[in-house]
């Protein structure tokens, strides 16, 4: 059978069923997998169908409207709460509206059980995938070969790999949490503030929070101290106490009357144990955090550099489906940029809480 026959074959299927496997061509054509695999890359590349992991789809959606056939893609991020359930909402709100279908795959921040979840929801065949992966920017080179292995259209969130540490750019979608930093730094030195420590937790986004710090520390004229210390999320028990009693006389070592803490419990936990031992907040100890996903809820409501989760989940939602929707345009990476929700915890005049 010539191709221009196995072409039109393929594309009279794919009008009938609305999503075609390789593995169904082959029996159906008589051909090998080698040979489906690329008609249906000649077919892509004509813009007459879209491959996807396992097979092909319609390239709009009255294409894919056959039962049983909604467009499906996949979600892969490290967490299905805290920070990212927001993220994934924004995501499942987006998919919503374009009548898609979201898969959601969680690894644990585990880089093996990451590939066992990218290959558990590209096996079902989805149409493109959202990834947020294990590895955060500062281990970019870990990446390594994976995401070239991946062969349906992808958005990264909330990481920025880039050359050299990857083979090829990738749309992405992230918050410019270096911003963020600046931010609360510049909301200290607006209420008189310019000795500032910091406590940073050992996750992904205290790769950025860092670089933003320093570039804060020269650009506003601060002096900032940052803690080695890792604050605990709760706890009364001596070596938490100790922890925190630890960083609270570092600041005053320091002579600092501010503090941007990562993340919101660590925070929480923090102004409780300055309450303890007779400090005022914010008159005595003034505290911003990064996070805002429980901050207001803090025995002291606390101010806090809100990243833009929903808003992020939706954006990069957003342009896997146009990606998917219609002929590749150019890579995209959109930084977002994160708001600051003023409460009592920094010492803010009442007028502009208020606002």
């Amino acid at each position: 059978m010539l191709a221009p026959e196995r072409h039109e074959l393929i594309l009279r299927s794919l009008r009938r069923h609305g999503r075609l496997r390789v593995a169904e061509l082959v029996a159906e054509l008589g051909v090998s997998a080698i040979t489906v695999r690329r008609d249906l890359a000649e077919l892509d590349g004509a813009g007459l169908l879209r491959r996807v992991h396992g097979g092909a789809i319609g390239t709009s959606p009255t294409d894919q409207s056959a039962p049983g056939n909604r467009l499906t893609i996949g979600i892969v991020v490290p967490s299905a709460s805290t920070y990212y359930t927001d993220v994934i909402r924004g995501a499942e709100a987006t998919a919503a509206r374009y009548g898609a279908r979201l898969v959601l795959g969680v690894s644990g921040y585990d880089g093996d059980t990451e590939l066992e979840r990218i290959e558990k929801v590209l096996g079902i065949g989805v149409a493109g995938l959202l990834l947020s992966t294990a590895y955060g920017d500062g281990d970019a080179h870990r990446i390594g070969s994976r995401l070239e292995e991946i062969d349906v259209p992808l958005v990264l969130m909330e990481r920025a790999f880039g050359f050299p540490d990857i083979g090829r750019e990738y749309d992405h979608v992230r918050t410019d949490h270096a911003y963020g930093a600046m931010l609360a730094l510049r909301h200290f030195t607006q209420l008189g503030h310019h000795r500032i420590a910091v406590s940073l937790q050992p996750t992904v986004t205290a790769y950025w929070l860092r670089r933003g710090i320093e570039e804060a520390a020269t650009t506003l004229g601060v002096d900032i101290y940052v803690s080695p210390l890792e604050l605990p999320q709760t706890g009364d028990d001596p070596a938490s106490l100790a922890q925190l009693d630890a960083f609270l006389t570092e600041c005053e070592a320091f002579g600092s009357r501010a503090a941007l803490i990562h993340s919101d419990e660590q925070a929480a936990r923090l102004v409780e144990r300055a309450m303890e031992r007779g400090l005022r907040v914010p008159e005595d100890l003034a505290v911003v955090v990064y996070n805002d996903v429980t901050a207001a809820l803090a025995v002291v409501p606390l101010t806090a550099v809100c990243p833009p989760k929903f808003a992020l989940g939706e954006t990069a939602c957003d342009v896997l489906l146009r990606k998917l929707q219609s002929k590749p345009g150019p890579v995209q990476h959109l930084s977002l940029l994160p708001t600051l929700n003023l409460r009592a915890s920094c010492g803010a005049q009442a007028a502009s809480l208020s606002r």
